[in-house]
């Protein structure tokens, strides 16, 4: 069963822009966020995180 397109939201998109940066692309296209490890999925995070407070200000 496919999963549905959903649309994709900010957050979403940041995500993906932030996984391209740090070059883990090839990693998700293959096995899904599911493959990242705990540092590799922190790392997005922790990015997404300090991007958002930066546009606050």
């Amino acid at each position: 069963m496919k999963k549905e397109n959903k649309p994709k939201t900010k957050e979403d998109i940041l995500k993906y822009e932030i996984a391209n940066e740090l070059g883990l692309m090839d990693k998700i296209n293959e096995g899904g966020w599911k493959s990242l490890t705990a540092k590799e999925s922190g790392r997005i995070g922790g990015i997404m995180t300090t991007r958002k407070r930066k546009e606050k200000k």
